[in-house]
C-alpha cells in the first residue's frame, strides 16, 4: 500500500476535518456510479478507501507518524542496539540471555498478539450513505435498484412499497472496513422520492387537484382520474364547487396497517376567452346576486 497521505493528497499535519474533505472530494469523482466499466477508477476508489480507513484511525496515524508501523498495518522492525540501556529494552527484541527470557519473551508477544496485535484495538468501521433517487411510483408501489457501495460492491436493493422520502434502508456490514479485525460499518440507502407531477403524499394518503369544466361541476359527471394503480372513474356531484374533497378508498400508500386513500380535491376551471358565456354572465349576474364570501364575515 502507498502512503496514505499521498493517496488522499494530503500533508501528515493534516486534520480530522481535511481529511474527511479530501476523500469524499475524491470519492466524488471516483465512485464506481460516476464512472462505470472504468476498472482504473474502481481500483483507485477502493485505494483512497482504504487510505481514508487507515488515517481515521487515530492509533494506527499515531504509529504510522511514528514510523512504528508500515501503510499495512504490520510493524516496522527497529535495529537492536538503538534502545536505552545496555541491553537496548527499546529495541524490536529483547530476550535476554537465557533459554527462560526467551520463552518468557515469546510468551508475552503471543499474548500481545491475541489482545490486538501490536496495540491496535479492534475499530468499528465507519458508516456509509448512499443517497438513491426514485420515482413517485417506485417508492408507492416498490421497485429493485442496484447500489454501488463503497467497498467497490454493487447489490441489487429492494425498496419496499410505501417508502417515504428521507427514509433510510441499512444494508448490515457494507459501509467501511473496520480496523484492528474490528467489524465492517454499516450501508444506508437513503431514499429521496422524486416530486411528481400531480400526485402529493400525506402519510399513507394521495392527494390530487382535480379540473372539472363548469358544466360539470353545475350538473355532475363521471369523469377518469389517474390514480398509482392507474386510472378509474369517479362521479362529480352535481353542485359541486372548488374545495369539495372526494375519496377513491384504498387507492393510497401500502402500510403495515393496509392502505391509505386517494382525496381528490375538485377545482373548477371556468371556460377562456368565451364571449357568449362572458355575456350570459352579464345578463344573468344582475338578476341573481349571491355572495360567495358570506361565511366569512365575523
Amino acid at each position: 500500500m502507498k502512503d496514505p497521505y499521498e493517496v488522499l493528497g494530503v500533508p501528515r499535519g493534516a486534520s480530522a476535518d481535511e481529511l474527511k474533505q479530501a476523500y469524499h472530494s475524491l470519492a466524488r469523482e471516483l465512485h464506481p456510479d460516476v464512472n462505470p466499466g472504468n476498472r482504473r477508477a474502481e481500483e483507485r476508489f477502493k485505494e483512497i478507501s482504504a487510505a481514508y480507513d487507515f488515517l481515521a484511525d487515530k492509533v494506527r496515524r499515531g504509529q504510522y507518524d511514528r514510523g512504528e508501523i508500515d501503510p499495512t498495518g504490520a510493524p516496522r522492525r527497529r535495529a537492536r542496539g538503538h534502545g536505552a540501556g545496555p541491553r537496548g529494552r527499546d529495541s524490536a527484541f529483547n530476550f535476554g540471555e537465557n533459554a527462560d527470557d526467551i520463552l518468557a519473551e515469546l510468551l508475552r508477544r503471543r499474548d500481545k498478539g491475541r489482545a490486538g496485535g501490536a496495540g491496535r484495538p479492534p475499530r468499528r468501521g465507519e458508516d456509509a450513505h448512499h443517497p438513491l433517487s426514485v420515482t413517485f411510483s417506485e417508492a408507492a408501489a416498490g421497485t429493485t435498484k442496484r447500489v454501488a457501495l463503497v467497498t467497490g460492491k454493487s447489490l441489487d436493493v429492494r425498496i419496499p412499497a410505501g417508502a417515504a422520502d428521507g427514509q433510510s434502508l441499512r444494508l448490515k456490514g457494507q459501509g467501511h472496513p473496520g480496523g484492528g479485525g474490528g467489524p465492517d460499518g454499516d450501508a444506508f440507502v437513503d431514499i429521496q422520492v422524486e416530486p411528481h407531477p400531480y400526485f402529493r403524499r400525506r402519510d399513507l394518503d394521495v392527494l390530487l387537484d382535480l379540473p372539472v369544466s363548469l358544466q360539470e361541476a353545475v350538473h355532475g359527471a363521471k369523469v377518469t382520474v389517474p390514480t398509482i394503480d392507474g386510472k378509474v372513474s369517479l362521479s362529480i356531484p352535481a353542485g359541486a364547487n372548488s374545495g369539495t374533497v372526494l375519496r377513491l378508498k384504498g387507492r393510497g400508500i401500502a402500510g403495515s396497517a393496509g392502505r391509505g386513500d386517494q382525496l381528490v380535491t375538485v377545482s373548477v376551471v371556468l371556460p377562456e376567452n368565451d364571449k357568449e358565456f362572458n355575456a350570459f354572465v352579464d345578463k344573468w349576474g344582475p338578476k341573481h346576486p349571491y355572495d360567495p364570501r358570506a361565511k366569512m364575515e365575523g
